[in-house]
């Protein structure tokens, strides 16, 4: 994807909308088991075959965690000796995901339909 600058504050609208779903898709990996942040991206990146790519998730854990959203889990010590911080998504975190989830679903389905009465759909 080619990223087009926005002339007033120099992001793109794919960074728009990155910053928008990035802390639904966190915790959707989260809701699968618990996860590194670099495990995280990999995931991230390999599910969307190369096209969704993020350097810094940490901000998103961070403010996920300060919402309640999760928590930190086990520490653990890779084969190269690095240390790996699992995070672990909580009860409030899954509900807060069923609810996004609906928005997004309702929000992209109302965007598609608009598309298509606009014609701007590719069909």
């Amino acid at each position: 994807m080619k990223k087009e600058k926005s002339k007033e504050k120099g992001h793109s609208f794919e960074d728009y909308f990155k910053r928008a779903v990035n802390p639904f898709l966190v915790l959707l990996l989260l809701s699968e088991r618990p996860m590194y942040v670099y495990e995280m991206a990999n995931e991230l990146e390999k599910r969307s075959e190369g096209k969704y790519c993020l350097s810094l998730l940490y901000p998103v854990i961070y403010r996920l965690v300060s919402q309640g959203f999760v928590i930190e889990g086990e520490k653990l010590i890779s084969d190269d000796n690095r240390v790996r911080q699992y995070y672990e998504i909580t009860t409030t975190g899954l509900e807060y995901l069923e609810e996004i989830q609906s928005v997004y679903d309702e929000m992209t389905q109302t965007i598609q339909i608009i598309r298509k009465i606009s014609g701007g759909s590719k069909q």
